[in-house]
C-alpha cells in the first residue's frame, strides 16, 4: 500500500521525499515500535503452542494490546497537529473531511 503525497515535501525529509501518512522524523520509531510488538506476537504464538499458564498469556496479550494502543495514539496526534490542522487553515470541503476522517478513527479508537 502506497500513502498519498502532497506537493509539499516534508521538513527534514531526504530530498524526493512526500509527506505521506507517518511524518518522516517519527518513522524509525513507530517501525521500531511495530517490530517489538510483532516479536511479542511471535513470543504469544509460542506461549500458546507450549501451553503455558492461561493467566501468563492474557498478561501478554495486555501488554501487547497497551503497546498497539500506545502506537495507535501515537499516529493520531500526529494526524491532528499535522494533517487536520493543514486542512483547517485551507479550509473548506477538505477541513470538514478530515475532521470527520479523525473523529472517526478516534470513534473506532475507543471502541476497540
Amino acid at each position: 500500500m502506497t500513502a498519498p503525497t502532497t506537493s509539499t515535501p516534508t521538513a527534514g525529509a531526504p530530498a524526493g521525499h512526500e509527506h505521506g501518512y507517518v511524518h518522516y522524523a517519527h518513522r524509525e520509531d513507530y517501525l521500531k515500535r511495530l517490530r517489538r510488538i510483532e516479536g511479542q506476537a511471535r513470543g504469544l504464538q509460542r506461549m500458546v503452542e507450549e501451553e503455558k499458564y492461561c493467566i501468563d498469556i492474557l498478561t501478554q496479550v495486555s501488554a501487547m494490546t497497551k503497546a498497539l494502543q500506545s502506537v495507535a495514539l501515537g499516529l493520531l496526534d500526529e494526524h491532528l497537529s499535522h494533517c487536520v490542522v493543514e486542512a483547517a487553515r485551507a479550509g473548506g470541503p477538505e477541513a470538514d473531511a478530515k475532521v470527520k476522517e479523525a473523529a472517526e478513527a478516534i470513534a473506532r479508537l475507543v471502541r476497540s
